[in-house]
């Protein structure tokens, strides 16, 4: 019995060695994992609409009718799953990636100058253990720990924030993620359907796959009520089917119009989701008021930074001074409202 109960494991194992022999790129669990994740989500959009056009015989001849219809439905399936994996693909911004860019402005400026660099400046080899071939960064720490200390007011506790895990110097609003094994700057999630973190370089692109999925949800579900609601003749099954998929086709709508309202008023606010729910463990956050935003600019401030001022994913933004955060605390007066305070 212990045989038969170990050959199929041999079996399976075998089969996993020749095709990890066949893609190596795949060796590792986790790549394996997001893989298996992203076949499964494209295999869900192909199946919810290949369903509704293999059911639907008016929708196709609707569809001779209307074909920008039906295309408009098409290029917004499309542009969905790009989104997804361009979103899956991009850097969330990692302080290993902004401390070699600020180290290579550095030189620059250095060579522009003409100026000899300091003495104490002593230049460090950083190891990376998260990728299989050993890579290392040559890191000017003093310079860059002189930087981020800058970026905290002069009295804020525990200035000297280095992470345990990557022995960097953190900037405000950084995070040191474990599924990814890196520190993030403006630290959002780690997103398991995407595979990876959501930060200051990807945070817009995921902004706006979660709004062409929920789009691309109601529009596919308006689809199924039509059907279910013409009077054709068909076959009961396919009416089942269609129901099951309406159903969690709605939980999933309900889930993504929240994801897309909490993700839009953090936008607004220039919030993190890591900001908003452990507000209270993070130091330099702990004693200021619930409803001040400390990195907010206003409304209109907020949303040209987070679409039209992604050039640089490496923006560190200094924690505000003492006035700053008592000028936001202040409460609202009409005055402050017709001279547009809050944008």
């Amino acid at each position: 019995m212990i045989m038969d109960v170990c050959r199929p494991r041999d079996f399976l194992d075998r089969i996993m060695e020749r095709y990890i022999r066949f893609f190596p790129c795949l060796s590792d669990p986790v790549r394996r994992s997001s893989l298996g994740l992203k076949v499964a989500l494209v295999m869900l959009h192909l199946v919810y609409a290949g369903l509704l056009f293999a059911f639907d015989r008016h929708l196709i001849e609707e569809a001779k009718i209307k074909p920008w219809y039906t295309a408009s439905y098409f290029l917004l399936f499309v542009a969905t799953l790009i989104q997804y994996f361009v979103t899956s693909c991009s850097s969330p911004g990692y302080v290993l990636d902004a401390m070699r860019a600020a180290n290579e402005k550095d030189i620059a400026v250095r060579k522009a100058s003409k100026q000899p660099a300091s003495s104490k400046n002593v230049n460090v080899v950083v190891t990376i253990d998260w990728k299989p071939a050993e890579k290392t960064v040559q890191a000017d720490v003093s310079s860059w720990a002189k930087m981020v200390m800058d970026m905290y007011p002069p009295g804020t506790s525990h200035r000297n924030f280095t992470c345990s895990y990557c022995h960097v110097e953190q900037p405000p609003r950084t995070k040191h993620c474990h599924d990814c094994d890196r520190c993030v700057l403006q630290f959002d999630h780690h997103c398991v359907w995407l595979g990876t973190c959501i930060g200051q370089g990807n945070h817009c692109r995921f902004w706006w796959y979660i709004f062409e999925e929920t789009a691309l949800c109601l529009w596919t579900g308006i689809w199924f009520i039509s059907y279910l609601k013409a009077d054709i003749a068909r076959a009961w099954w396919k009416d089942v089917i269609v129901i099951v998929l309406l159903i969690t086709l709605s939980i999933a709508l309900i889930f993504l119009l929240l994801l897309l309202l909490f993700h839009s008023y953090l936008v607004l606010t220039n919030q993190t989701t890591y900001e908003l729910v452990r507000r209270r463990r993070i130091f330099y956050l702990r004693s200021i008021p619930e409803r001040v935003y400390p990195f907010s600019k206003g409304v209109c401030r907020n949303l040209y930074d987070f679409c039209c001022n992604r050039s640089n994913i490496y923006n560190l933004e200094p924690l505000p001074s003492a006035q700053v955060l008592e000028e936001r605390s202040r409460p609202y007066t009409c005055s402050d409202i017709t001279r547009c305070r809050c944008c």
